[in-house]
């Protein structure tokens, strides 16, 4: 077998080249934004971290969604949905795979938020939700009106002037987000909230319910198309009156509200009926007048019949002939204004019968085409002006797009610049923090070495004595007479041969016992 061809490249182990991999690819692409289809997605891990794929005509990344950002996401990930990832592109070394981390997630285009909003609406109306019989009666004259909206849009202040402009009535506002991530948990606990107040009391729960916001375009309105905000309109006690956009903008919660009302007609129908009262009122008081009227007149003339008592013959027959007096006048003048009234209509007739004649037919056919035509013409030039219009607003909004972005480019390239300085400061700061910290460190231990050292002891004045192979003794039975020892003084070394003890005290000592060891304590 040959032998393998010399280089000088170096050997890398599979962690460092993944390593090195994961850093080249991070560190390339960053944060990127992805469109595509999600595939493979079960829902959640049981660990909250959420795993599928994104894949269009030709390829597929692996992705993930960690807890924290997936409890965040506004728009959750379902099969099959079209949407637009944004996150960083990173590899994963146990599967020697690369994929994307997603940091936030949108439906991509208008056509993916309406599919979205045709599947919930189907499944929600397949519960029962959007039902006729469910729905309830608004009340004729609500006591008590509680408004979810903005506190601070113009949708309040139309609401507030269109009520008290038709029947001053309690207004509970309930002060909520209409737009944003948190806008639809908002709105579901506002309703909720006003169904859990108490029936009675100062503060009672409302008689009716007005959910509203202004006009905006779908992705706007999608706080109300939120299964959260259908579910709450649906098991609210209170009848509920929707009044999101303008009559062209339907979203869910119209379905299961109570009643739907655009922006025109926001606050008036169901929310009160001042005018039908007031006119229900005076029509009473008329009714009631006119009647107390003919029963004094009635009760008048009773009381004067009374009165009379045995009238005579010519006063029996007096108002009869009156009678006949006047319905004789009554008849002459009914005559000739129905002689009048039937000369009346044969002329109406003969007019009617003039203008149906061809002559008249055709030249209002003529009118009425000249008429189209003018209306065609107009129609024409205000659609091509509009689209104008139109395509001038579109390059205008995409300048400004182009703009922001690279402005958000250059500060975000600037802030990045400046935290690499700051890190650059701090990293030098604690090199010469910990060195300085080090060289303390070795001069206490120097210190500590100097003080614990045998040399001290001997600088006190006792000494050290070794055997010719330089190991310490310690006893003085450990040396044998005649042996050749070491002596370590503090200021040096003296050779010496051991032998026993001298001098008189030694010879007292010695004497009637056994000689006794003498020992040397430890230098140490």
């Amino acid at each position: 077998m040959p032998d393998p061809a010399a280089t000088n490249a170096p050997e890398l182990s599979v962690s460092e080249l993944s390593a090195a991999l994961k850093r080249t690819i991070e560190d390339r692409f960053g944060f990127v934004r992805v469109r595509g289809e999600i595939s493979n997605y079960r829902g959640p891990h049981s660990s909250g971290h959420a795993y599928f794929s994104l894949k269009d005509q030709s390829a597929r990344i692996d992705a993930v969604i960690w807890k924290g950002v997936f409890a965040r996401l506004r728009t959750k990930p379902q099969e099959g949905l079209e949407v637009i990832a944004t996150g960083k592109i990173t590899t994963f070394p146990g599967k020697s795979a690369y994929q994307i981390v997603i940091e936030a997630l949108e439906p991509a285009g208008i056509g993916a938020l309406m599919a979205l909003f045709e599947e919930r609406r189907r499944k929600l109306a397949a519960e029962g939700l959007f039902d006729e019989a469910r729905k309830q009666l608004l009340p004729f004259l609500p006591s008590v009106i509680g408004v979810v909206t903005s506190p601070t849009g113009a949708v309040i202040r139309d609401i507030l002037h269109r009520i008290a402009d038709r029947f001053p009535r309690h207004v509970l506002v309930w002060p909520v987000r209409v737009q944003g991530e948190t806008s639809a948990a908002e709105v579901a606990a506002a309703i909720d909230g006003f169904n859990a107040l108490p029936e009675t009391g100062r503060l009672r729960r409302p008689d009716l319910i007005i959910v509203a916001r202004g006009g905006g375009s779908l992705e706007d309105l999608w706080s109300f198309n939120e299964e959260i905000v259908v579910r709450a309109a649906a098991r609210s006690l209170a009848p509920i009156i929707a009044a999101i956009g303008h009559e062209t903008d339907w979203t869910l919660i119209d379905y299961a509200a109570d009643l739907r009302a655009d922006a025109d007609r926001r606050g008036g129908k169901g929310g009160s009926r001042a005018r039908q009262l007031a006119s229900s009122l005076a029509d009473l008081g008329r009714r009631h007048a006119g009647a107390m009227f003919r029963l004094s007149e009635r009760r008048r003339n009773e009381l004067r019949a009374l009165l009379r008592a045995l009238p005579q013959g010519e006063a029996i027959v007096a108002l009869p002939r009156q009678r006949l007096d006047n319905a004789a006048s009554r008849l002459d003048g009914a005559l000739s204004k129905g002689h009048d009234r039937q000369r009346i209509g044969l002329a109406r007739l003969s007019h009617r019968l003039a203008q149906q004649s061809p002559q008249t037919r055709m030249a209002r056919a003529a009118e009425r085409l000249a008429g189209l035509r003018q209306r065609l013409r107009r129609a024409l030039e205000t659609g091509h002006d509009r689209r104008t219009q139109k395509l001038l607003h579109a390059a205008a909004r995409l300048e400004t797009a182009r703009t922001v972005r690279a402005r958000h480019e250059q500060e975000r390239i600037t802030a990045t610049r400046h935290r690499l300085e700051a890190l650059a400061g701090r990293l030098a700061h604690c090199f010469k923090a910990r060195i300085a910290a080090r060289k303390t460190q070795i001069k206490t231990l120097e210190q500590l070495l100097g003080s614990l050292g045998y040399r001290q002891v001997l600088a006190r004045g006792f000494a050290l004595v070794r055997d010719v192979n330089q190991t310490p003794m310690r006893l003085a039975a450990e040396i044998a007479d005649g042996a050749l020892i070491d002596i370590e003084f503090a200021d040096g070394h003296k050779a010496a041969v051991a032998g026993p003890p001298k001098g008189p005290g030694a010879a007292k000592r010695g004497a009637g016992k056994a000689p006794r060891k003498r020992e040397q304590g430890s230098l140490f």
